[in-house]
């Protein structure tokens, strides 16, 4: 690359550092917390935590048999009488407190993402805690660095932004690229002028985490731009899967299938029907639907989908039948929806476990670093520019 090119990629750099560097420190520091947030908000709301008689007499988080989930959603029935709309319930894998979910609540109407959120006692018995999603801590901080607290708007923002921080790490690795002595390019000078210490902890930083920011901007990009990611999929590697959306009776006989109306099974009973039709898959999600109309929709993780809370398996049964009604096993996905359901726990670093948790936390961090360096160098050199010029015009 010529003089002129290195030039003009050093200029793109440095500007949409300085114009996209405090949104990068943003996202990056709210994403360091966000590694941990089921763990933080459990330390903030210490009312979730068990008693250690209860999780004595449990010993074990509850699974496809247990009877825990349908005392949980007659808690929670009893609780809310008028919330008669779906209720979606979360198997951790723990034994603990059961996070429980009402989406759409219609005291929350108008908002894009704001479900009731329910913590159960370990037996199922007991409401912990009630809450809204965005009216709490970690929640706050997860809706401003997905969205910037603007919704849709700000998501759409988020993700195009992205794309342009993407460019911002590419346009740093091409200003460094050395044209000599590698040696050099990586060294840290102790001894040299404050200018240029600044400039190489901005340099090897910035060349440290190069991986792990590119794959964590990229990841961000395409889960706040979802159509957009799905077209270019399609446009590129094929069609994503679409989830069947099967239909069930409504109460009153308007049907989607020939079924008579009755009473909503247990969730005993659609469990034990999902997992005869996964019976490898381990329990994530379970998704009661309402009275009157709706099916249960039960969410696993099959071995190799590498989402642990989110995974990527469905059966569908029918709420008063029991009858199965769809299975979407994540290992028949074609290339691009295995693309997909790789994202969120690349994004999120859950794909590792502990070890990449605590990496993300650090990656977090890095985009301060950089900022910080990055704009002290910038103001230093103007300055010196400055007294350059003071200096030669006092000597004329």
């Amino acid at each position: 690359m010529g003089t002129r090119g290195r030039f003009l990629w050093r200029q793109l750099h440095l500007w949409l550092g300085l114009s996209l560097g405090a949104l990068f420190v943003l996202l990056g520091l709210t994403g360091s917390v966000l590694a941990f947030y089921p763990e933080i908000d459990a330390a903030l709301h210490p009312e979730i935590r068990p008693e250690i008689r209860v999780m004595a007499q449990q010993g074990h988080a509850p699974d496809w048999a247990s009877p825990v989930w349908d005392r949980a959603l007659a808690t929670v029935r009893a609780q809310w009488p008028d919330k008669d709309g779906p209720w979606r319930f979360e198997a951790t894998g723990k034994a603990g407190a059961i996070p429980a979910r009402y989406y759409n609540p219609p005291e929350r109407a108008g908002r894009m993402f704001a479900p009731m959120m329910v913590w159960l006692s370990p037996d199922g018995g007991e409401v912990l805690r009630r809450d809204y999603w965005g009216d709490y801590a970690m929640t706050w901080i997860y809706d401003l660095h997905q969205q910037l607290l603007a919704e849709a708007l700000g998501k759409a923002l988020v993700g195009w932004s992205g794309l342009a921080m993407l460019m911002l790490l590419a346009s740093g690795l091409i200003v460094w690229w050395p044209r000599g002595s590698w040696r050099k390019a990586l060294a840290f000078k102790r001894d040299a002028m404050a200018l240029r210490r600044l400039r190489d902890i901005h340099k090897l930083g910035g060349l440290a985490s190069f991986a792990l920011l590119f794959i964590l901007v990229a990841t961000g990009v395409l889960l706040a731009l979802p159509e957009e990611r799905d077209r270019l999929m399609a446009a590129t590697i094929g069609p994503v899967d679409a989830i069947p959306m099967a239909m069930t009776m409504k109460a009153g006989g308007d049907v989607a299938h020939s079924l008579p109306p009755g009473p909503q099974i247990s969730i005993s009973q659609a469990l034990a029907v999902a997992h005869r039709a996964l019976p490898d898959g381990r329990l994530a999600w379970i998704e009661v639907p309402g009275r009157d109309s709706g099916l249960f929709k039960i969410r696993v993780q099959v071995p190799g989908d590498p989402s642990f809370r989110f995974p990527h398996s469905y059966v569908h049964v029918d709420q008063r039948s029991g009858r199965v009604l769809g299975v979407y096993d994540a290992r028949r996905m074609g290339a691009a929806s295995t693309i997909n359901g790789w994202l969120h726990p690349l994004h999120d670093a859950s794909i590792g476990g502990m070890p990449t948790r605590l990496l993300a936390v650090v990656a977090g961090l890095v985009p301060l670093l950089l900022f910080t360096t990055g704009l002290l160098h910038w103001l230093r050199r103007r300055r010196a520019r400055g007294n350059a010029v003071g200096r030669r015009a006092a000597t004329r």
